[in-house]
Order: structure tokens, then sequence, then C-alpha cells
């Protein structure tokens, strides 16, 4: 690589550490790896699944499937278990369809739940934005 492209690059990646963090970036081949602490699904299976003990704490997760896959559920069993551990959660209602009785029995305490119900994806997007910095 030439030696301004390797500078441009460097300074990219050390600009992308100070704004998010350490390990935010690195190469495939470091042997360093920064722990990442995890929050359970609440399933035992799912977690050993993922080969990491759950979802990683403090970031953002997308979770993707057909309709009445259990996304919702899921996501729902997440929070419970951050807010186990003393954690604050966000759940963006999209489909402004969260039911608070069903979040309570699964173990919610819908009191300390922070819920947005955009009109848009870019309000949603915005919202989350603002809620992870």
């Amino acid at each position: 690589m030439d030696p301004d492209k390797k500078r441009a690059l460097a300074a990219a990646l050390g600009q992308i550490e100070k704004l998010f963090g350490k390990g935010a970036i690195m190469r495939m081949g470091d042997e360093t790896l920064v722990p990442v602490e995890v929050i359970s699904t609440g399933s035992l299976g799912l977690d050993l699944a993922l080969g990491v003990g759950g979802l990683p704490r403090g970031r953002v997760v997308e979770i993707y499937g057909p309709e009445s896959s259990g996304k919702t559920t899921l996501a729902l069993q997440v929070i419970a278990e951050c807010q186990k551990t003393g954690g604050t959660a966000a759940f963006v209602d999209a489909e402004h369809a969260l039911d608070p009785g069903y979040a309570e029995k699964l173990g919610l305490n819908v009191d300390e739940l922070l819920v947005s119900q955009p009109d848009t994806g870019e309000q949603a997007l915005e919202i989350t934005d603002m809620l992870v910095r």
C-alpha cells in the first residue's frame, strides 16, 4: 500500500477508535480480543449458539426474521435480562404494537422501560441514534 493511503487509513482507524471506543474496528488477524460484556437472551440454547453467552451489552443489535417468528418476544426477553442486572433498555416500537401486559409477563419492569413509537423509519433511526450516544 502506498504511504499516503497507509497514513489515511491509520488516521481513519484512529478516528473510529476515538469516536466509538477500542475494539470498534480491528483487523481479523489481530490476536488481541477485546472482551465484550454480554446480556443473556433468556434462552440457554441461543446463548450457547451465539458463542459468547448472549448479546453484546452496549451495542445496537438488530433482530430480523419473518412475521410471527418470535422477534419481539426475544427482544423483550433480552430487555428483561438487562433489567435484572440493573441495566436500562429502550424499545423502539415501529409497529406501535407493544403489549405492556405481555411484556410484564415476560419479566419486564414496564415502569422502567423506555418506549418510543416513531411515525417514520427516519424518526426511529434518529431516536435510536440519540439514545445510544
